[in-house]
């Protein structure tokens, strides 16, 4: 025990000496204050839980211990700093912005210095070190022997392929290319396939390299085809990929590849992998064949699958031929007609194969090839239909509803006759079939009902008495709906049945299970409803049913605790089908509507608004305004609503309502409801915005005068704010509010808040003013806006003139033909922008230029458009890209307002000119207008008097 470092034993004081004691002590630790344990001591604490244990376990053990002082006040220093978190509040909703760049992405590409050659690269990830070690190396390149050397210069090329920036990568693609028979097929297969076969590769760099070797393919010839089977082992797992563009860009090179390297050689490669005991390779067999196919010709690779498919050595033979077979039927679609006798051939005895797995195919294969080729091809079908119909008799299982489904598959093709035949057995085996528990079978089932409905023998009444209810039974059920692709085919089938049967009687037998107290049984109900009423309408139901359909609609609508819209949108549909006949079941409806939107649940709220919205026109179509007032005020009522979602709701139904009412007898009126309307503007959530603008769009569209000039004033400044929202349908419908309030109060007010809004600092605002101006223009007309903007022209600073120019782009682009009116009265200004030191005002100038030439051909305005040639023309040499875009689409309007004969006068000397960026630039211009203009340039080509081998064509020289 040990108090302000004195030692004191309680027991045992008068045993020993203090002296004696003092002394065995100071040996113990050593001299140094420090006590030293045994080998025992040292092997027990290394044992101990405690000394296995982390810091902050540890310290519970050391509670009873004092803390540092000057731990415990850096501690207090720190709560003493913590700022108190800021209370956020409903309008603080910030919309998810994507990172520019993933974390692990830019964590992984490490770049490095000591790259030679000084390679314009983005990045450098670890695992290239492995693959480009060459070129890593300090020695020196001419110390290689000649092979490395080739590698060395190969292995640069490539890595600026996969990992330069956008300009170094196509002249190392164009180098490469272009080389690759001095490189040799071997130096680039050797150092580009185990790059592919990384799997740190980026789905970036593999579509590079791939687009890489598929232009190599071509360039290399006959030469790739030793290396055939190493390039298919890397591009075969492409064949099987999740994304679909992944595998149409596998089959594509695969294609490439078989018509450069020969059917021989591909089916060399390919024969080995159909019998190998994994069915991963086989299935990427059957695959290659299939995609060999197109290129090198189905009657070449036909045989060779035959072969397989009557092998008598190996079974996996077989179910490979039988497999590709498939899959070049999935690939030719309805063009395997002119080889359907012969594929046929090929899959003909496999219905009989002693190997279930081969039946099972044959059958599915058979299916396909029918479903490709409807509604030909029956002929070819008749050799396996004996086969098949004796399979149907003696086989059960999974085995029965393959064969099933074939012989459902078969019966388009057939004629009524022979359909009728079939279908009648069939059924026999369907109903006994109906109570299997097998999934195969039961999705087998569906299939054959979607199918046996469609002929013609099969009568509604049949269906109603025999197949009707044991359908309901065995597949309506809790159970059913909780498998997704099941229910779907329920779903389906009950619809293409309800085609047959009637609606009646569907929606009959639906009425139950919308009732259920399952949810999800529900929804799969209403879905069917859903359907079923878009397809064959409402006209079967008598009164009875459609008032036990609405109830049953009502209560599954109550009882709703997901969000799913399904439920609402099944309402609607019902409703809009049954139109006036729904005005006695309005009122309780209605009731519900309202009592939901009480209800403390949001997601409950927000659906009573939505299915709200979709009854208004149906409430105004029963002529009930009074109804519709009564929503109306209780919606405004709770403008109030604190989720957005909800809010948004409920402004997207008081927009329905304004859209259908006279505002003359609207309660709450026009002008009670619109300055309510102005704060919510302010809400940054998107669906909030858009229905709000939507609905400010509306009142100023169809009642303008119910609102004072100074309320659209103030809303006129709040809509600024919106110009510049990251949602571009709201963006849009601000913009297009901004034309319909200038409409209705003038555009001198509204005008002066833009141009105003012209001199700010953030460029997107001015960008959406500027549209919001031209839109002013297109509504007003451009006569009330164009003195104004002209005289702001003068305002002399950067950012208004930009915006006036900006502005003039969009208006000429909306007025269309009317920008013809005036092109004399703004050529002052454009001749002005024209010829400005900055950038940005050419280039806006040049788009202004475009739009009203191509609104202006033929109108006979060209000495204005050749006064504007003459000033645009010596800006084709700007080298900024953004630039450089513009004036060359300016241009490219001028060729057509002027005619190709004058432009041609502008281009034909820069042709030859000796120096090659010039050059350039005009045959830059020359091809746009030989792609676009090729006919009209031939009686402007330049007559060449001093060549030998004159030839004169009189009639070009016509002027008709």
């Amino acid at each position: 025990m040990s108090i302000n470092g004195t030692r004191y034993n309680v027991g045992g004081n008068y045993s020993i000496s203090q002296k004696l004691k003092d002394s065995i002590l100071e040996e113990t630790t050593g001299g140094d204050g420090e006590e030293h344990s045994d080998v025992l001591q040292e092997r027990m604490k290394q044992r101990s839980i405690y000394d296995k244990e982390d810091e902050y376990h540890q310290r519970r053990h050391n509670l009873n211990k004092k803390r540092d002082i000057e731990q415990v006040s850096d501690q207090t220093k720190e709560t003493t700093q913590l700022v108190k978190k800021k209370r956020k509040s409903r309008w603080d909703v910030q919309t998810y912005v994507m990172p520019e760049e993933s974390k692990d992405a830019v964590a992984e590409m490490t770049e490095i210095d000591n790259i030679p050659n000084g390679m314009d690269l983005r990045y450098f990830k670890p695992s290239d070190k492995i693959h480009f070690q060459l070129i890593l190396k300090e020695d020196d390149e001419e110390k290689l022997s000649t092979d490395d050397q080739k590698k060395y210069k190969y292995l640069v090329l490539l890595l600026k392929v996969k990992n330069g920036s956008t300009q170094s990568r196509r002249d190392a693609m164009k180098k490469l290319i272009s080389k690759c028979e001095s490189f040799g097929p071997k130096i680039i297969f050797d150092c580009t396939l185990p790059i592919l076969l990384d799997r740190s590769l980026e789905d970036q760099e593999r579509h590079l390299l791939i687009k890489f070797l598929d232009r190599l393919l071509f360039k290399l010839g006959s030469s790739v085809r030793p290396f055939a089977k190493d390039v298919l082992a890397v591009l075969s797992p492409l064949l099987i990929d999740e994304d679909p563009t992944v595998r149409v860009t596998g089959r594509d090179v695969i294609s490439n590849l078989a018509s450069v390297t020969g059917l021989v050689t591909m089916l060399q490669v390919i024969r080995p992998d159909m019998e190998n005991e994994d069915e991963y390779v086989r299935n990427i067999a059957a695959r290659l064949l299939a995609i060999i196919s197109r290129p090198l010709g189905v009657n070449n690779v036909i045989p060779f699958i035959d072969a397989a498919c009557h092998s008598r050595n190996s079974w996996r033979s077989r179910h490979t031929g039988i497999k590709s077979i498939g899959q070049m039927s999935k690939l030719l679609g309805i063009a395997q007609l002119p080889y359907l006798d012969s594929m046929m051939q090929c899959v003909s005895n496999g219905l009989d194969d002693e190997h279930i797995a081969i039946r099972m195919l044959t059958a599915n294969t058979i299916a396909t090839l029918a479903e490709d080729s409807f509604p030909y091809g029956i002929e070819s079908f008749n050799i396996i239909l004996e086969p098949l119909w004796k399979g149907l008799k003696k086989h059960r299982g999974k085995m029965l509803a393959a064969f099933i489904k074939c012989l459902a598959s078969i019966l388009p093709l057939m004629n009524t006759e022979y359909a009728g035949y079939y279908t009648e057995e069939l059924m026999h085996i369907i109903c006994r079939e109906f109570h299997s528990p097998d999934e195969e079978m039961r999705r087998a089932i569906l299939i054959v009902l979607q199918k046996c409905c469609k002929v013609e023998t099969v009568t509604p009444r049949y269906l109603r008495e025999q197949i009707g209810p044991i359908f309901f039974k065995n597949f309506w059920n809790r159970r059913v709906a909780l498998d997704k692709n099941l229910n779907k085919m329920v779903t389906y089938t009950t619809v293409v049945l309800a085609e047959k049967m009637g609606t009646a009687y569907i929606v009959d037998e639906l009425l139950k299970p919308l009732r259920d107290d399952s949810e999800p049984f529900r929804v799969m109900a209403i879905h069917a409803v859903d359907r079923v009423v878009q397809l064959t309408g409402t006209t079967e139901l008598d009164n009875r049913l459609e008032s036990r359909l609405l109830d049953a609609l009502l209560i599954a609508f109550q009882d709703q605790k997901d969000g799913d819209p399904v439920i609402f949108r099944g309402f609607g549909t019902v409703a809009a089908s049954l139109g006036v006949r729904m005005k006695p079941y309005l009122s309780p409806i209605v009731s519900a509507i309202l009592n939901q939107l009480k209800h403390k649940d949001k997601i409950i709220r927000q659906n009573a608004a939505d299915l709200c919205y979709i009854l208004i026109p149906v409430i105004k179509e029963c002529d009930e305004i009074e109804m519709i007032n009564k929503l109306n005020i209780i919606l405004y009522e709770s403008l109030g609503e604190m989720y957005p979602d909800v809010l948004g709701s409920i402004i997207k139904v008081i927009n329905a309502i304004m859209s259908v009412m006279d505002f003359k007898i609207l309660q709450p009126p026009v002008n009670q409801i619109l300055p309510s309307l102005t704060p919510i503007l302010r809400n940054n959530h998107k669906k909030v915005q858009l229905n709000t603008v939507k609905l400010i769009g509306c009142v100023a569209r169809k009642g303008p005068d119910y609102v004072p000039p100074k309320e659209w004033l103030r809303v006129c400044f709040e809509l600024l704010e919106l110009l510049k929202s990251t949602n571009k349908k709201t963006r849009i419908a601000a913009n297009s509010t901004f034309g319909e309030i200038a409409k209705a109060v003038g555009p001198q007010d509204v005008l002066v808040v833009l141009l105003n809004n012209l001199k700010v600092q953030e460029r997107q605002l001015r960008v959406c003013t500027a549209v919001a101006i031209g839109i002013v223009a297109k509504v007003c007309g451009p006569y009330t806006v164009l003195p104004a903007m002209m005289n702001e022209y003068k305002t002399p600073e950067t950012n208004v003139q930009n915006g006036i120019l900006k502005a003039m782009t969009f208006m000429f682009e909306y007025i269309g033909s009317m920008s013809q009116d005036y092109v004399y009265f703004i050529s002052p200004l454009l001749e002005d922008a024209l010829v400005d030191r900055d950038l940005i005002h050419r280039q806006t100038a040049a788009t202004v230029v475009r739009n009203i030439a191509l609104n202006c051909i033929g109108v006979g305005n060209e000495d204005v458009f050749i006064h504007l040639l003459n000033l645009l023309i010596p800006n084709v040499f700007e080298t900024s890209p953004h630039v450089i875009v513009r004036i060359l689409d300016g241009l490219e309007a001028l060729n057509y307002a002027i005619g190709p004969g004058v432009f041609m006068n502008y281009i034909w000397a820069g042709l030859f000119h000796p120096a090659k960026n010039v050059r350039a630039v005009f045959w830059k211009l020359f091809n746009k207008v030989y792609v676009e203009s090729g006919d009209t340039l031939v009686p402007h080509y330049p007559l060449l008097q001093d060549t030998e081998n004159k030839i004169e064509i009189e009639e070009l020289d016509w002027i008709l």
